[in-house]
C-alpha cells in the first residue's frame, strides 16, 4: 500500500514498482492509464516479431500500421540511400569458391544457430565424434605450433593511462586498458604504427592517415589510439547505437576527422566511402563476434569478389589488427578460408560442429591458457572400446567429459578458425601473425590477428 501511495505521489510517472531499484518506472504513463507502454498489461491477441527489427513484437492486428511507423524504419531508409550501403557485399556464401557476387541468392542461406549445431552434433554416432576430436587434436599440434604470446605495454599507452588514472578519466574496467594497449602494442612493434614519443613534428604526416575501427561500440580502442598515435582521420563502423561514446572527446580534436558509420558491416562498401577515397588506411577491432572478423577481412580486401573491378585497396591498405571472439557464432558462409578447411578433410558439418566446440573453452578457468589434456585421446580410446556403455550417444559422451578437457577442445577449435584466418591474409601477400596479445586471466579471447603489406 505504501509503494502504491508512493507512487501516486508521482506525477506523470509509471505506478510500476521496481523492487530492486526502491522505487516507481520513471517512464511516462500511456493515455489513460497508469502504466507506461512496458508495464502495462498487454491486450489479448497474436503477438509477432516486427519484420523490420525482431527486437520487439507487435500485435498481428496492428501490424500493418506498425510497419510505417517502426522507429527503425527511418533508419534503414536512410541508410539505404548511402553510397556505401549495398546489401551483403561482404557476406560470402556457402560455396567452397569465393566467386558468388552480391545479388547471388545463395547469400540468402539461413544462418545455422548454435541450437541447430547441437542437435546436428548429438546425432554423430559414438565413433564419428570420437574420429572429429582425434582429428581436432591432431589439426592443433600440427599447425599452431609457433603461435607466440606477445603482451604488450607501450610507454607513451602507459603514459596516457596514468593520466587518465589521475584525472579519473577511465570509464571502463582496467581490463580493457591493459587490451587496448596491447593491441596498439603488437602494431607498433610490428611496424605499422610509430608513437608520438618517437615521432618528429616534421613527420607528423607520415603515419597512417585513417584508422578504421570496425565493431567499434563506443570508440574507446580508437580514442587511445588518437591520443598516443596521432592520426588525421577516423572511421568508427558500428550497427548499434551506444550512449557514453568517445565521439565528443575524439571531436575536441581539431586535427582529427572523425566520421562515424551506422550500419552492418556485411553491407559496407569501402569503395564508395567518399571521405576514404585514394586515403591509406589501418583497419582494427577489438573483439569482433564470430562471423565479424570474416566480415571485415572481406570489407577490407574485396578483390575476390567477382563484381568488383577495382583493385585499389592493395595499394590502399596500411596495416591490419583484429582481436577475435565468440568463435560460436561462425558461420560456414560468411567464413573467408573454406578451401583450408576442405584442404584439411574437414566439411561443412564438421565445421558447424567445431565452431559449437569453441563454447566450451569456457567451461574451466582462465588461470592459464590450455588445461592439461594429456590423458584426452586415451579417454577417447576407452569411450570407443566401450561403445555398450555409450549407447545413449555423443549426449552422454558430451555429460561425461571433464571441464578441462571441454575447455582444452574449445581452446584449440579457436586456434583452428584462426589459423584459416591467417592463412587467407598471407595469401593475399601479407605479412601476417596470430599472437595471444594478453593472458587468459585478462580475456581467454586473446587471440589477435596482426597484418601489414609485405612490402
Amino acid at each position: 500500500m505504501k509503494q502504491a501511495i508512493q507512487c501516486t505521489m508521482e506525477t506523470k510517472r509509471c505506478n510500476f514498482w521496481l523492487p530492486n531499484k526502491n522505487r516507481c518506472c520513471a517512464n511516462i504513463p500511456l493515455e489513460g492509464s497508469l502504466f507506461c507502454g512496458n508495464h502495462n498489461s498487454r491486450p489479448q491477441g497474436q503477438w509477432i516479431p516486427c519484420p523490420i527489427d525482431p527486437s520487439h513484437s507487435v500485435l498481428e492486428q496492428n501490424l500493418n500500421g506498425h510497419v510505417k511507423r517502426c522507429p527503425l524504419l527511418k533508419q534503414i531508409q536512410s541508410l539505404s540511400l548511402q553510397p556505401f550501403y549495398r546489401k551483403g557485399i561482404n557476406a560470402g556464401c556457402d560455396e567452397e569458391e569465393e566467386t558468388c557476387g552480391i545479388d547471388d541468392s545463395r547469400l540468402l542461406t539461413m544462418t545455422v544457430s548454435s541450437e541447430m549445431k547441437r542437435n546436428a552434433l548429438h546425432k554423430l554416432s559414438v565413433l564419428e565424434f570420437c574420429n572429429l576430436i582425434e582429428k581436432i587434436e591432431s589439426l592443433h599440434e600440427s599447425l599452431c605450433k609457433d603461435i607466440q604470446d606477445s603482451s604488450q605495454m607501450p610507454e607513451v599507452c602507459s603514459l596516457w593511462i596514468k593520466s587518465r588514472v589521475e584525472e579519473r578519466k577511465i570509464p571502463f574496467q582496467e581490463k580493457h586498458i591493459v587490451q587496448q594497449a596491447s593491441i596498439l602494442g603488437n602494431l607498433e612493434k610490428f611496424g605499422v604504427l610509430k608513437n608520438t614519443l618517437e615521432r618528429k613534428p616534421v613527420e607528423g604526416k607520415e603515419g597512417v592517415p585513417a584508422v578504421i575501427e570496425f565493431g567499434a561500440g563506443r570508440g574507446y580502442l580508437t580514442q587511445m589510439l588518437a591520443d598516443c598515435y596521432g592520426i588525421e582521420r577516423v572511421f568508427l563502423v558500428e550497427r548499434k547505437s551506444y550512449k557514453l561514446k568517445a565521439d565528443r572527446s575524439l571531436r575536441q580534436n581539431e586535427s582529427l576527422m572523425l566520421e562515424r558509420l551506422r550500419i552492418d558491416i556485411e553491407d559496407l562498401d569501402l569503395n564508395a566511402v567518399e571521405s576514404l577515397q585514394g586515403v591509406p588506411f589501418l583497419a582494427i577491432g577489438k573483439h569482433l563476434c564470430g562471423a565479424a572478423t570474416d566480415l571485415t577481412l572481406r570489407c577490407c580486401f574485396p578483390e575476390h569478389r567477382k563484381d568488383s573491378s577495382e583493385q585499389y585497396t592493395a595499394n590502399k591498405f596500411g596495416g591490419l589488427a583484429i582481436a577475435t571472439c565468440c568463435h560460436h557464432l561462425c558461420q560456414w558462409s560468411h567464413y573467408t578460408n573454406k578451401r583450408f578447411f576442405l584442404d584439411l578433410g574437414l566439411t561443412k558439418e564438421e565445421f558447424n560442429a567445431i565452431t559449437w566446440f569453441t563454447s566450451w573453452a569456457v567451461d574451466a578457468t582462465h588461470d592459464s591458457d590450455l588445461p592439461d589434456t594429456t590423458n584426452c585421446r586415451s579417454h577417447l580410446q576407452s569411450i570407443k572400446e566401450q561403445g555398450v556403455a555409450y549407447a545413449n550417444g555423443v549426449e552422454k559422451i558430451i555429460a561425461d567429459m571433464e571441464a578441462d578437457k571441454r575447455a582444452a577442445v574449445g581452446f584449440k577449435c579457436k586456434w583452428i578458425i584462426d589459423m584459416g584466418r591467417l592463412m587467407w591474409l598471407r595469401k593475399y601477400g601479407l605479412e601476417a601473425k596470430l599472437v595471444r596479445y594478453v593472458p587468459p586471466s585478462i580475456s581467454p579471447e586473446n587471440h589477435l590477428l596482426i597484418a601489414r603489406p609485405s612490402n
